[in-house]
């Protein structure tokens, strides 16, 4: 029989009410579908307000979906037998600050229904690895925003789930900080579990994802493999060529319809995939100079990031247009009585 997936997102919706008396509605998340297999780690990224913590929140049971289906493992999410398989980690976790580290913890084992016989010995382990178990004694009011984050990710895999769900787990973090949070994610894929975590930070996205969803205003825009995403967007092919200061003049005349830059060894020509690449190599060896590298350019992930969002950020202008115009908007519209 085939395992059920650590999650699946079907077809989901969420509008909010707003406005006096609640009669228009904002559309937060629109019919967006994504699934996640086990043993892997999955980036949700988007523009503030995009949407990424409305889906977290959905995900976790802490709100409903208007339509669709959220499974975990095969459940309804809102059963206790999903969300016990299942730690979460909020962007702003809240804390009884009047607690110290260790009674948060145990507080969280029993929420858990860990066996007592076991509790103190996984709080122990939890704080070391975590490194706060120097200040385990310590209320939390005393506790800086790098350790509350720590203390909050303690509690989310205090009962070993194989589901992780992170908002914004390196926020607030320094740079020792983030790099124990990167082991600690890398080391949940080592050992079967899945983990989706939103964040800003794209190098540390870059980093740790197989395969990364950018949503924009509530939609799915894209979603991959980092190498597959990268790879499709390729847009230019690099050549770096030896290039005498007196002979970039040159350059700019003959190849003006290249790209151009200096390099620690040499001096780049960046050629379009519409530009004939071979006629390009040709006409450079021709007029001597030295080629020292041709390799195709991917793009970052930042620069796939950014051309989604404006993308959709042009989308939404031509609707608007369109609605101004007295055209037809195939968007959802607001539902006003």
């Amino acid at each position: 029989m085939t395992e059920p997936l650590p999650l699946e997102i079907l077809k989901v919706h969420k509008k909010f009410k707003t406005g006096f008396l609640n009669l228009r509605s904002s559309v937060a998340v629109e019919d967006l579908s994504l699934s996640l297999r086990s043993n892997e780690i999955v980036g949700l990224l988007g523009p503030n307000g995009a949407g990424k913590t409305t889906t977290l929140k959905m995900v976790t049971g802490l709100i409903f979906p208007t339509a669709g289906r959220i499974r975990l493992f095969g459940e309804p999410v809102d059963t206790r037998v999903a969300r016990a398989r299942m730690g979460f980690l909020p962007e702003n976790p809240y804390f009884y600050d009047y607690l110290t580290a260790e009674e948060f913890l145990h507080m969280t084992c029993g929420l858990a229904d860990m066996p007592l016989a076991g509790r103190s010995g996984r709080v122990a382990r939890m704080l070391r690895k975590l490194d706060i178990w120097h200040a385990r004694a310590l209320p939390m009011r005393k506790f800086s925003k790098g350790m509350l984050q720590r203390a909050g990710l303690a509690a989310a895999l205090i009962h070993d789930p194989d589901l992780v769900i992170l908002d914004e787990p390196l926020s607030g973090l320094d740079p020792i900080g983030r790099r124990d949070f990167r082991e600690i994610i890398l080391e949940l894929k080592k050992n079967g579990k899945t983990v989706l975590f939103s964040s800003h930070i794209l190098p540390d996205v870059e980093d740790l994802c197989d395969r990364v969803a950018i949503i924009v205003k509530g939609r799915l825009r894209e979603e991959g493999s980092l190498s597959t995403l990268l790879e499709q967007g390729t847009r230019n092919t690099d050549i770096e060529i030896a290039c005498p200061a007196g002979r970039q003049d040159q350059l700019a005349s003959d190849f003006p319809e290249l790209d151009r830059g200096a390099t620690l060894s040499g001096f780049r020509l960046g050629v379009p995939t519409d530009v004939n690449l071979q006629e390009i190599l040709r006409r450079l060896v021709k007029l001597e100079f030295e080629i020292l590298s041709v390799r195709p350019h991917r793009i970052s992930l930042e620069d796939l990031f950014v051309t989604t969002a404006d993308v959709k950020s042009a989308d939404e202008k031509s609707a608007d247009e369109a609605v101004a115009d007295g055209k037809p908007d195939d968007g959802v519209k607001e539902d006003v009585p």
